[in-house]
C-alpha cells in the first residue's frame, strides 16, 4: 500500500527543484495511495493536484489549500463528496469513476462559488433518474457537468421541477445505501474467511499435514531420501498452487466495488512478494566462481569491479590495483603465481593472466598511504622454459651463438699473441676458417680484340662470332 510521504512529494517535484513549500502543481497518480494526508501542511500554495487512479476512500485534509484550482480524484474509492469547503479557489473537480451514491452530498459544493466544471460520470449516482436536473438545480455556479455545457433553459426547468425531483433522488439514495451495506458485510465476511485459511496454511507442516499427525511425521523422518527431496517438491508444488490460485482469482466474477479493488490490490501485492522471495533465494544461491578452466588455464576475473593498470618492463611487471582508500589491509590477500596473479578483496577474487613468466618468491606487494592503491612488483624470469618445440629451438640457437662468439674472440686473441712462424708444428687455428661472405661482383666484360690490332692472330679453326 502507498502512503504520502515527504520523499514521495520531493521526488515528484523535480520541476520545482524538489522544493515543496512553494510547489504549485503536484502529480501523485498511480501510487496506490489509500489516504489523503499531509499535503495541506506541506504544500500550501498548490493550485493543481493530480491524485487519479489511487485507492483513496475519503476526501480529507485539503481544506487548507486555499489556492487550489483543480483537483483530480478520478478512479478512486470515494463514496461521498465532503471537506472541500475550504478550497475557496476551486474551479474544476474531477470525480470520474468513483463510488459516489449519495448524490445529495453535492450540496457541500455550494460554498465553492468559483466551481465551474464538475465530472461525476462513472459513479452510481450518475445512473439515477433526474440526476442531471438535480445537480443543475443544486449548484447554480456550475457551467459544465460531465463535459456538457448547461443552458439557461435547462437550469430554469430544473429549478421548477426541483421539489418533485428531490424526493425521488432521496429514495434512490436509500436503495443504494442498503445494497452497499450488504456488499460490505459480505466482503468483510469473505476477508475473515481468507485470513483463517491463510493461518491454517501457515500452521501446516512441510508435507501439507498437521504436526499433530505424529505417525506421518515419524515415517517421513525415517528415510533420508525424503529429507533431501522435499525442498524441490515443495518449490514445484508452491509454483503450481500459486499459478492455480492466480488463475482462479482472475477468472472469478465479482462486482465493481471499493472492496473488490482493494482485494485485487492485495492479491497483486501477494504475488509480488512471492516473486521477490523467489528472486532472493535465487540470488543467495550463487554458483562458485571458476578461476581455473578445465584445461588448466587461468582466467581473467574482476569480481570486485575495481580499476587496474599493468606495466610490462624489460625486467619486471607492475600491477597497480585501485583498492579502496579506507579499506583495511587485512581484507586483502595476494597470491602471485608464475603465470598469473590473484588478489582476494573482501572475499571477491581479482585474477589476471600475466604476459610473461615471473618469479613469485622475489615479488613484492605494497600499498600506497595516500591513495590506498595496491602495487605488486613481479620480476621476470630470465630464460622461460615452455612446452613448445619452437621456443626450445630458439633458446638452443641463442646459446650456440653465444658460444660461437666466445670461440671467435678466443681465436682472435690467439692470433694476436702467438706468432706461428716461430714454432715448427703446424698452425691448427687456421685449419677451420669462417666462411667470409664476399659481396658478389659483376663479371667484367671480356675484351675482344679487333682485327686492326697488330697483335691479333686469326685462327681458322675457331668459328666466327655471330
Amino acid at each position: 500500500m502507498g502512503w504520502i510521504t515527504e520523499d514521495l512529494i520531493r521526488r515528484n517535484a523535480e520541476h520545482n527543484d524538489c522544493v515543496i513549500f512553494s510547489l504549485e502543481e503536484l502529480s501523485l497518480h498511480q501510487q496506490e495511495i489509500e489516504r489523503l494526508e499531509h499535503i495541506d501542511k506541506w504544500c500550501r500554495d498548490l493550485k493543481i493536484l493530480y491524485l487519479q487512479n489511487n485507492l483513496i476512500g475519503k476526501i480529507e485534509n485539503v481544506s487548507k489549500l486555499k489556492k487550489l484550482e483543480y483537483l483530480n480524484l478520478a478512479l478512486n474509492n470515494i463514496e461521498k463528496i465532503e471537506n472541500l469547503e475550504g478550497c475557496e479557489e476551486l474551479a474544476k473537480l474531477d470525480l470520474t469513476v468513483n463510488f459516489i451514491g449519495e448524490l445529495s452530498s453535492i450540496k457541500t459544493l455550494q460554498h465553492n462559488i468559483h466551481l465551474k466544471e464538475l465530472f461525476l460520470m462513472g459513479n452510481p449516482c450518475a445512473s439515477f433518474d433526474h440526476y442531471r436536473e438535480f445537480v443543475v438545480a443544486t449548484l447554480p455556479q456550475l457551467k459544465w457537468l460531465d463535459g456538457k455545457e448547461m443552458e439557461p433553459s435547462e437550469r430554469i426547468k430544473a429549478l421548477q421541477d426541483y421539489s418533485v425531483i428531490e424526493p425521488q433522488i432521496r429514495e434512490q439514495e436509500k436503495d443504494h445505501c442498503l445494497k452497499r451495506a450488504k456488499l460490505k458485510e459480505e466482503a468483510q465476511r469473505k476477508h475473515q474467511e481468507e485470513d483463517k485459511n491463510e493461518d491454517k496454511r501457515s500452521n501446516a507442516g512441510f508435507d501439507g499435514r498437521w504436526y499433530t499427525d505424529i505417525n506421518a511425521t515419524l515415517s517421513s523422518l525415517e528415510s533420508k531420501d525424503h529429507l533431501q527431496a522435499p525442498d524441490i517438491e515443495e518449490h514445484n508444488t508452491k509454483k503450481l498452487d500459486n499459478s492455480e490460485d492466480d488463475l482462479e482469482f482472475w477468472n472469478k466474477p465479482c462486482l465493481f466495488t471499493p472492496e473488490s479493488r482493494l482485494e485485487t490490490l492485495r492479491h497483486m501485492e501477494k504475488q509480488r512478494k512471492n516473486q521477490e522471495k523467489l528472486s532472493e533465494k535465487k540470488k543467495k544461491v550463487k554458483p562458485p566462481r571458476t578461476l581455473i578452466a578445465e584445461d588448466g588455464k587461468a582466467l581473467n576475473v574482476n569480481e570486485p569491479k575495481i580499476d587496474f593498470s599493468l606495466k610490462d618492463n624489460e625486467k619486471q611487471i607492475i600491477l597497480d590495483l585501485a583498492v579502496y582508500r579506507y579499506m583495511d589491509t587485512s581484507l586483502i590477500d595476494v597470491d602471485v603465481q608464475p603465470t598469473y596473479v590473484r588478489v582476494m578483496i573482501k572475499g571477491k577474487p581479482f585474477q589476471l593472466v600475466l604476459p610473461a613468466e615471473v618469479k613469485p618468491d622475489s615479488s613484492s606487494a605494497k600499498r600506497s598511504q595516500t591513495t590506498g592503491h595496491l602495487v605488486i612488483c613481479m620480476p621476470k624470469v630470465g630464460e622461460v622454459i615452455t612446452g613448445g618445440r619452437r621456443a626450445f629451438k630458439s633458446m638452443k640457437t641463442t646459446s650456440d651463438r653465444s658460444r660461437e662468439q666466445t670461440n671467435t674472440r678466443s681465436k682472435h686473441m690467439e692470433k694476436l699473441e702467438v706468432d706461428p712462424s716461430k714454432h715448427s708444428f703446424p698452425d691448427v687455428t687456421n685449419i677451420a676458417q669462417e666462411k667470409k661472405h664476399t659481396p658478389r661482383r659483376r663479371p667484367e666484360p671480356k675484351i675482344i680484340p679487333s682485327e686492326e690490332d697488330p697483335t691479333f692472330e686469326d685462327n681458322p679453326e675457331v668459328p666466327p662470332l655471330i
